[in-house]
């Protein structure tokens, strides 16, 4: 069985130093792109919203509509009945006959009072949804110009860096495989809980490189020394000494 190799104290800082080098230049690739991702990502969602809402919109313009039409018909049958209600007058026998043909013209013209107001009310809501519309229409317009610069905006970044962001996820994943397991682990937990990603940070003017905060001489001898993981005392990171930071490339 072939022997794993062991690694040095010093061995696995400047592979923590490497992946922090590597990670650093995939967060600034992520800087250039800013809010765009997640600024695209909520228009299209918003622009969804109101394609849903335009679409309801004209089905409830359409609804009126025909319903309007079947109106337009109730008045148009009952007209053509009272039409022929009255040319029955002519040939009445008595007033009975009369009387009920008379009944029968006033239902008709109720019937017709009826659709007209129905025609009216429903008129004054589809005034109201038209202007809806267009008002969604207009909002839909606006949205997607400013969906269009932004998605042209990202992507150009995006052909920009995407050689670039493409190698160093590459080189990134290396150097995780490279790491020891529970230094990644510890790396990991500690660049997350950091805005700007510093996990690994070197001594610099006797200070943290991550917290500035001030690092007494005999520990920064021991980080020196490079025998054994320090971490600030004040922030967490992982403490690195200068020139490992400084020597250690990323290619």
């Amino acid at each position: 069985m072939a022997a794993v190799k062991e690694y040095s104290v010093e061995e696995k800082l400047a592979s923590l130093v490497k992946l922090q080098k590597i990670d650093s230049k995939l967060d600034k690739i992520k800087i250039l792109k800013g809010e765009l991702p997640m600024e695209v990502n909520d228009l299209e969602d918003e622009m969804q919203g109101l394609n849903s809402r335009k679409t309801r919109i004209e089905e409830e313009i359409n609804g009126i509509s025909e319903f309007i039409e079947q109106r337009k018909e109730t008045i148009k049958e009952a007209t053509a009945l009272i039409a022929k209600y009255e040319k029955q007058h002519e040939n009445v026998k008595n007033s009975r006959e009369f009387e009920a043909i008379n009944k029968e013209i006033e239902l008709q013209q109720l019937e017709i009072l009826h659709a007209e107001k129905n025609i009216k009310d429903v008129n004054m809501e589809l005034v109201e949804k038209v202007t809806e519309l267009e008002n969604a229409k207009k909002l839909l317009t606006a949205k997607e110009t400013v969906l269009n610069g932004k998605k042209s905006e990202l992507d150009k970044i995006i052909v920009e860096t995407e050689k670039e962001e493409t190698q160093y996820k590459k080189l990134s994943e290396t150097a995780r495989a490279a790491t020891d397991d529970r230094l990644l682990f510890s790396y990991d937990r500690i660049r997350n809980s950091y805005r700007n990603g510093l996990a690994v940070v070197p001594v610099e003017r006797d200070a943290c490189g991550g917290c500035y905060n001030a690092i007494p001489p005999q520990k920064q001898s021991e980080i020196r020394q490079r025998k054994k993981v320090i971490i600030c005392e004040n922030c967490g990171r992982i403490l690195v000494d200068d020139e490992l930071n400084t020597d250690t490339e990323v290619k």
